[in-house]
């Protein structure tokens, strides 16, 4: 018998910025010396695999082949580690996942090798550092390295191997709350054990319900259950409660208030408001992508279907404070599983992330508004740490499940005002919105019934997110870090991913969609989710069907544990089997739990003992509960003017404002998520011929087939809150206007928003100026027309630092979306500098104040302010408003930005960066301000960029609609940026290119914290000197021929996808655009042998992150195929074929290579074949750059070879690598590089960013020898529309295709050519 867990050690190689920020990490920690002795480290990785029988040795050899590197196996040791043998003085460590959970890498490695048919139960990957010292440390700098190297939420130190998985954990037995002997005292002490949030009214309210109504004792699951489901995050008391301010009881609650901004006499496009997980409106009749079946491979055809758009908004604070990347992590899945949720279910398209931290501290980087004094919480992670990780999390999961982020913001602010209170987000936001689209016929969703199957679909049940409702509710503290432990959650994006198929599928059937009734599984866990989807009918479940992951659970936590990936739906038992099907299909778990019954209790047995740990009556835990009553006073503000500190010149501060977190460049957020996923993208954040993170506007489209979309964009002032709440709500709500309004939308009167506020609403002072809040901005959407249509709040955003609590800033986040008739129509801010010249105008809507009170100039001097800015007219904001989009829908204008944080010195500025040229502006002065507060308020206004010859028609729209506009200044080449205001000479006079490169430092300094150091400051010195790159066509794109398209016979393609792909949907439409018949197949639909190779002349190997890339990208998916001898039969043959051609992109590039269908025809010895390796950066890539086609045999690329241009890549393992010299010498010889990675000179390039991955030779791709089979890490089928491009040239303005489908009908070309 062999041991429980083996050990296999694996040599790596030490990511480039570990050394670089131990010493800087010692250093900042007080450990200077220590610092200096660190001098290397060297590190592995340990595979612990749990197996239940003696491996044979075909199941050994397989999984060592999943284990290794093809092409060094010997750096793959059994029970031995890898380190080398060495006298040296050293430090050696080892940390992995804590054992009370299967971590997301162990549920993927499992299903592989299971996949495989290797018998292995567990497979935890652990970590192992060496680090090599000149001499003895501190053991407190020791500390200091240990918690650098990892997450102590969610992984812990391993002292010696690991020999059994077993947690020790045993079964807590459900227990009885003495209410009935003790009374409101027994539920005193489970809430003080538990940490259930109880407040007075709760203890007095369920002592009650037990005692007088229900005369029983309750059990400690429906007390945790109650704490949790019934808990002001899960409920919203708050907005739903009796408002008293300063002794008066308010009129309204703040529920009513924001629902009064859609006035029930009024016609709107809303669909769903504020009844369900996420809002919709009216949409479009699309031409979508429809598959003639969803259990099997099927032919994916374009068909009619009514779309409506959909928005969702939340945040996950409090995990993502205690565990930046956990946390982040399943909030973005939480927010998912809200958007395909909704109605009937849903489809996700695109996503908006943001982050509020408090200040960075940045080591070896002052930034002098930055109160060095402040201490922090040891609960909670620090102010740079979440900023780096929580977005690590957040971008990490989308790019696995595969959505892509488009929109967002990251503030940074702590401070100490006047007053003497601090205010920091030292509890930090982290916020996640989502848009989506939902099929017409599935808005509503269908009441329970009785006989009903109520489902679980998703993963197992794990010992975590314990209480996180109720720790969510509650201000943080250092007492409560234990339970603040329980309540972190473990993120599966491969597993929600999985889940999402199933849902889209059953959407797919449209009128035959099996799902009645849909919610997603968030806080409370089962004892939520599974008593509010069968209310008011009430249902009977057995917990024994609950799928578990871990076998010690108790009854308490497989009822209350808030475990991730999961959705509870209602389908009738006549459904079973076509769900079954596509839940085999998609091999995303289910399980039946129980019936919906019909006498309004929810009933919870127990199996294994004939017990009932739950019998609550649903009317009285989720209906009828009493309204509760909040009473809060105005605290009287201490404001003081702001003064320009001495040695602060005009050179001084714009040095600062730029420095800003919220000002500058947000370079560090967006390169490492993807922006292109999906296909549907058609204006995420980077915008210019540099592609600088600088977008008004989120937009995505419907379908690939239709020129309709929606568009999104937010808006949020915290800090001007801290003077003026009320001011702060009304410039909220101008600046998601202002931002929004650059898209052409259907009408003003279209856009509805998701309210989000983020308060310490419990704490004095703090309630009141919420409803100040509220009320101002209800007053402000009803003069312009938007409706509110949902939103969510989170109301305890405090946490004590030593003796003081800290408030978080109040923040209101405005998030607006509306439909677009033609996502063509979107004004960008880049400068376009035409050659006949352009002017800039100026539409100032502060009616010429200029407040600098909570501004970005405020902040970096550090200081509050007594004067906030404001919006005193909508009316005029509405008409601005209008005329704008009247002039998009005529496309007289060339570029606009909104005045914002930094006021109008850095939307100018931000203009010229993002159009890499110069700007010469002398800007009004009416009203005898200083030159600072013209250059830095941040009243709204905006800048337009208009040709010479629209400048006075441009000028004549606005003022005849009594809008207030001014020419500022011209636009041209070069590399300068004067400011002048009045007629005073410039006060900003400056190389542009300088700076820019203050505006993107901190972004920089950031970055150097996330990627290899080495790549940031090759990237940060090439910005000096871009320019517009010098794409070039040697074809003619053009439609593919309506013959094409007509014909009743087309060659068929099989687009192939495995668990974790995410890259198929465009793909299909790529080549039905070609004149292709597109299938969709699953792998697992050649393993059940319901469909062969053999049919097919093309197959499509899709990108995405094939069981989320665990075994390194792509080692699974070619696991599975190599591994089942009748499906790796069919490729080979296949492959062999002559008639046939394969295309393999980002992770089916990876399959490629491991498979050998490229370079060489007849394949390769593993050890000489080619691989894709890690990024050189260390990080994943997305980002929009430019390649070159050359001269080789692919099929794909015929008549191409010369042509430079854009495409997407978004890859973190896209590095070739050849182990073999003569291999790469072969290549490049026989021609079989036919795409290269160029600079903006069009020279083929290994330097970063223009190489994004370090690829030797700038190779992109490689072809067989034959031409017949291609691979490549970039996306042509995410541009393969015009529309999808994020930039083009002006001289490619009458383009009637994108250059990209070019190579799709190449393969159609192909095709008919040896039929």
């Amino acid at each position: 018998m062999a041991p429980a867990i083996i050990h296999y050690y694996r040599k790596n190689e030490a990511p480039r910025s570990l050394l670089p920020l131990a010493h800087e990490e010692l250093t900042t920690r007080g450990f200077p010396k220590d610092s200096k002795l660190v001098v290397s480290v060297e590190t592995e990785n340990c595979f612990n695999v749990g197996v239940s029988k003696e491996l044979s040795d075909i199941e050994r050899e397989r999984l060592e082949w999943l284990l290794a590197e093809t092409f060094e196996p010997e750096k793959l040791q059994l029970e031995k580690s890898t380190f080398t043998a060495s006298d040296k003085k050293c430090w050696q460590v080892e940390f992995g996942p804590r054992l009370c959970f299967t971590s997301a890498f162990s549920s993927n490695a499992t299903s592989i090798c299971e996949a495989c048919s290797i018998p292995v139960h567990r497979l935890e990957m652990s970590r192992r550092y060496r680090f090599y010292l000149e001499g003895d440390i501190d053991s407190k700098a020791i500390d200091v390295l240990r918690s650098l190297l990892h997450d102590r939420m969610t992984e812990e130190e391993y002292t010696k191997p690991l020999h059994s998985f077993e947690s020790g954990n045993k079964p807590e037995p459900v227990k009885t709350v003495p209410i009935m002997e003790q009374g409101r005292k027994a539920l005193e002490e489970i809430n003080a054990e538990k940490g259930l949030g109880f407040d007075d009214f709760d203890l007095d309210y369920y002592t009650n319900l037990f005692k007088e109504k229900l005369g029983r004792d309750p059990t400690d699951v429906e007390c945790f259950d109650m704490g949790q489901s019934n808990s002001e995050h899960s409920r919203h008391w708050f907005f739903g409660g009796k408002m008293v301010i300063n002794g008066e009881e308010k009129e309204k609650t703040l529920f009513q208030l924001v629902k009064e901004t859609m006035p029930k006499d009024k016609p709107n496009n809303s669909i769903i408001a504020f009844h369900d997980n996420s809002s919709a409106i009216r949409g479009y009749e699309c031409e979508a992508l429809i598959p003639a079946s969803v259990s099997t491979a099927g032919q994916v055809q374009v068909g009619k279907q009514l779309l409506h758009p959909i928005l969702t908004a939340e945040t996950h604070n409090f995990p993502s404070g205690v565990a930046p990347f956990p946390g982040a992590e399943t909030g973005t899945g939480g927010r998912l599983r809200d958007v395909m949720a909704t109605g009937r279910g849903a489809y996700c398209v695109a996503g908006i992330s943001s982050y509020c931290v408090g200040n960075l501290q940045i080591p070896g980087y002052e930034l002098p508004w930055e109160d060095k004094t402040f201490t922090y919480p040891s609960n909670l992670a620090s102010p740079l740490n979440i900023e780096i990780h929580a977005s690590d999390g957040a971008s990490d999961y989308g790019n696995k499940f595969g959505e892509p982020v488009i929109h967002g913001f990251t503030r940074s602010f702590g401070q100490r005002l006047p007053s003497g209170e601090r205010f920091e987000w030292v509890k930090p936001i982290m916020f996640s919105a989502g848009v989506g689209q939902l099929d017409g016929r599935h808005t509503e969703k269908g009441s329970p019934e009785k006989g009903m199957l109520v489902v679980k679909v998703g993963g197992p049940a794990y010992r975590i997110g314990i209480g996180g409702g109720a720790a969510s509710s509650r201000v943080q503290s250092a007492e409560n870090a234990d339970l603040d432990f329980d309540a972190v959650q473990r993120g599966d994006a491969e597993m929600e991913n999985r889940m999402n198929r199933l849902m889209r599928a059953c959407c797919d059937l449209g009128a035959q969609n099996p799902i009645v009734s849909v919610h997603d599984q968030g806080a409370g866990g089962n004892g939520n989710v599974l008593k509010e989807i069968v209310e008011p009918a009430g249902a009977s479940y057995d917990i024994r069907k609950v799928y578990l992951g871990d076998d010690t659970l108790s009854v308490l936590e497989i009822w209350g544990a808030e475990y991730q990936e999961n959705n509870a739906l209602l389908i009738r038992p006549e459904s079973e089997k076509i769900f079954e099907d596509i839940a085999n299909r998609e091999n995303c778990p289910f399980r039946i739990l129980g019936e919906v019954g019909d006498n309004g209790r929810v009933t919870v047995h127990d199996s294994s003992n004939g017990t009932t740990p739950v019998d609550l009556p649903l009317e009285l835990v989720l209906g009828k509960m009493p309204q509760k009553t909040f009473v809060d006073n105005s605290v009287e503000q201490k404001l003081v003017p702001i003064t320009i500190p001495e040695g602060v010149d005009m050179k001084a501060a714009v040095d600062r404002v730029l420095r800003l977190l919220s000002v500058g460049s947000k370079r560090f957020l967006v390169h490492k998520v993807d922006r292109s996923v999906t296909g549907l993208c058609a204006q995420q954040q980077c915008v210019g011929p540099l592609q600088l993170p600088l977008s008004n506007v989120g937009v995505t489209a419907h379908s690939h087939f239709s020129l309709t979309g929606t568009a999104v964009a937010c808006g949020e002032q915290p800090i001007k809150g801290l003077i003026n709440s009320a001011a702060m709500a009304r410039m909220t709500a101008a600046e998601a206007m202002t931002n929004l309004m650059w898209a052409k939308i259907s009408s003003i009167d279209d856009i509805k928003c998701s309210g989000n506020w983020m308060y310490a609403a419990k704490l004095p002072g703090e309630g009141s100026k919420m409803y100040e809040a509220c009320g101002a901005l209800r007053d402000a959407l009803l003069e312009l027309g938007v409706g509110i249509d949902g939103g969510k709040d989170s109301l305890s955003m405090a946490a004590r630092c030593g003796e003081e609590v800290v408030k978080a800033p109040g923040e209101l986040t405005l998030t607006c979306y509306a439909t677009c008739p033609d996502i063509t129509k979107t004004v960008t801010p880049d400068l376009k500098c035409p050659a006949d010249g352009s002017k800039l105008l100026f539409v100032d809507l502060g009616d010429g104040k200029a407040c600098l009170g909570g501004s970005s100039f405020a902040q970096v001097v550090n200081q509050i302010g007594d004067a906030s800015p404001d919006m005193g007219d909508f009316n005029m904001l509405k008409k601005a408003f209008e005329v704008t989009q009247s002039l998009i829908d005529q496309r007289a204008l060339l570029a606009g930005h909104d005045r914002s944080d930094g006021g109008i010195a850095v939307t100018l500025m931000e203009m010229a960066f993002s159009g890499n040229c110069s700007i010469d502006v002398k800007l009004p002065n009416a009203h005898g301000h200083s030159d600072f507060e013209v250059l830095f308020s941040e009243e709204t206004g905006f800048v337009v960029e208009v040709t010479n010859g629209d400048t006075a028609k441009v000028m004549d729209a606005y003022s005849s609609a009594g809008v207030p506009v001014v020419e500022i200044g011209t636009v041209s080449k070069g590399d300068s940026i004067k400011l002048a205001v009045g007629d005073a000479a410039p006060c900003v006079d400056e190389k542009m290119t300088y700076l820019r490169d203050v505006w993107e430092a901190t972004s920089f300094q950031l970055e150097k914290r996330q990627r290899n150091p080495e790549c940031v400051v090759q990237e940060e010195e090439n910005l000096k000197n871009r320019q517009e790159p010098k794409w070039g066509l040697t074809f003619t794109p053009a439609p593919t021929d309506s013959a094409i398209m007509t014909a009743s016979s087309k060659p068929k393609v099989a687009v192939l996808r495995q668990e974790g792909s995410n890259g198929d949907r465009e793909m299909l439409s790529a080549f039905i655009s070609a004149g292709f018949e597109a299938w969709d197949v699953t792998v697992s639909d050649l393993l059940k042998g319901n469909t062969s190779l053999d049919q097919f002349r093309g197959i499509a190997f899709v990108g995405g992150f094939s069981y989320a890339d665990v075994l390194d990208s792509g080692k699974g998916w070619a696991g599975v195929i190599k591994f089942n001898e009748k499906v790796f039969e069919q490729f080979q043959a296949f492959r062999k074929r002559e008639d046939t051609f394969s295309l393999g992109v980002c992770n089916g590039c990876q399959l490629m290579a491991l498979l050998g269908w490229i370079p060489s025809n007849d394949g390769l010895p593993a050890e000489k074949q080619p691989r894709l390796l890690h990024n050189h950066s260390g990080k994943f890539e997305s980002r929009f750059l430019s390649v070159q086609v050359q001269k080789s045999p692919a099929v794909m690329f015929k008549g191409m070879e010369g042509s430079s241009l854009g495409v997407w890549i978004a890859h973190g393992e896209g590095r070739f690598h050849f182990p073999d010299t003569s291999v790469r010498d072969h290549v490049l010889s026989s021609d079989l590089a036919p795409l290269r990675y160029v600079n903006d000179n069009n020279t083929i390039t290994e330097e970063y960013p223009f190489n994004p991955n370090g690829s030797p030779e700038g190779m992109a791709a490689l072809c067989s020898e034959d031409g017949r089979h291609l691979a490549l890490m970039p996306h042509p089928e995410r541009v393969f529309t015009l529309w999808q491009w994020p930039w083009t040239p002006e001289s490619w303005k009458d383009l009637e295709a994108s250059p990209w489908l070019q190579i799709f009908q190449n393969a159609r070309s192909f095709c008919d050519s040896t039929m």
